[in-house]
């Protein structure tokens, strides 16, 4: 982090904050967190669970994203100490350039927090979010997304996210299939198995437990992680959960 605090009168453009709840995916899955919702997504997946981030045909973001202190950020996200923040979207690494970045994740650490960022892998960190994330939840997209392999694999921003030592890889299964295209990926990208989590599709309990059962006898024998989403399990679609 830096050595001089920086500006902390600036904004970042945000859909919500909430917690504490549960981080619901990946390795933290389970950990009681806080969750700070960035506005604006450089992909566009067709099962998207948060197109109110960046959807403008179907959601008026003006009413959807507000223009927000940092300030304010921080200080709801730390509210009941949750002791781990994840900064999501949409693509939050899209603002890292922004003052209002640097400032919101030196107020985090600065409150006690650890930081985990969501990513969908298209975007390197910057040095100040590299030194500032605890870790990288890395999603990389697969073909059911929608979106064209152009777009939604970069090998070179990937391998710096991988280069940091602290991505977990994360990655949207329905069928076998989609794990034998999570192995030849990661293979080609140096990620160990150890560090890739295999996650069913779904926004109901009945379509992960079927994504699930399909995936993850494929996800084991390749060595991979399982992860459910937990708070889907618990809460359902609910926004802010």
């Amino acid at each position: 982090m830096t050595t001089t605090p920086p500006d902390t009168s600036t904004a970042l453009v945000a859909a919500e904050v909430f917690g504490p709840t549960v981080q619901g995916e990946g390795p933290s899955c389970g950990r009681r967190a806080a969750f700070i919702r960035l506005g604006g997504c450089n992909l566009a997946c067709t099962w998207c669970d948060t197109p109110y981030t960046w959807d403008a045909r179907r959601f008026d973001l003006r009413a959807e994203l507000t223009r927000t202190p940092v300030t304010d950020l921080a200080a709801r996200a730390l509210e009941g100490a949750p002791g781990l923040v994840v900064i999501t979207g949409g693509e939050p690494l899209l603002h890292q350039h922004q003052p209002g970045w640097t400032a919101l994740l030196h107020l985090l650490t600065a409150g006690g927090a650890e930081i985990e960022i969501e990513t969908n892998g298209t975007i390197a960190p910057a040095p100040i979010t590299a030194t500032a994330a605890t870790r990288f939840n890395v999603s990389p997209k697969l073909p059911h997304a929608g979106d064209t392999e152009p777009a939604r694999i970069r090998p070179a921003q990937l391998a710096a996210l991988n280069a940091t030592g602290r991505a977990a890889f994360k990655f949207v299964c329905r069928m076998p299939a989609d794990v034998d295209q999570v192995a030849a990926y990661t293979a080609a990208w140096g990620v160990p198995a150890a560090r890739v989590w295999v996650m069913p599709e779904g926004t109901t309990t009945a379509a992960l437990n079927a994504h699930l059962a399909a995936i993850a006898n494929p996800a084991i024998k390749a060595g991979f992680n399982i992860t459910t989403r937990l708070h889907v399990h618990a809460w359902g679609d609910e926004r802010g959960r």
